[in-house]
């Protein structure tokens, strides 16, 4: 998949973890951003436990996974 394809996965990640946490995130586009980097955190994350997803919904759902954690980590910092 290509960059373009990455953002868009990454993005959605981050609105799809914005509504699975409680209070709903951090707002829409902070979520996005937020998605973008719980995509390459859940990536890495995956790869390191030796878990590998296949085809675009196991990207996203590795990318939920990702932004969920990196949502949870900004919500304990922002408190």
């Amino acid at each position: 998949m290509g960059i373009i394809g990455s953002i868009i996965i990454g993005c959605l990640a981050g609105f799809c973890a914005g509504k699975l946490m409680k209070g709903g995130g951090f707002g829409f586009i902070m979520n996005l951003v937020l998605g973008l980097f719980g995509g390459v955190l859940g990536g890495w994350l995956f790869s390191a436990l030796g878990i590998s997803w296949g085809g675009v919904l196991g990207q996203l759902g590795t990318a939920i996974v990702g932004s969920v954690a990196i949502l949870w980590i900004a919500s304990l910092i922002k408190k």
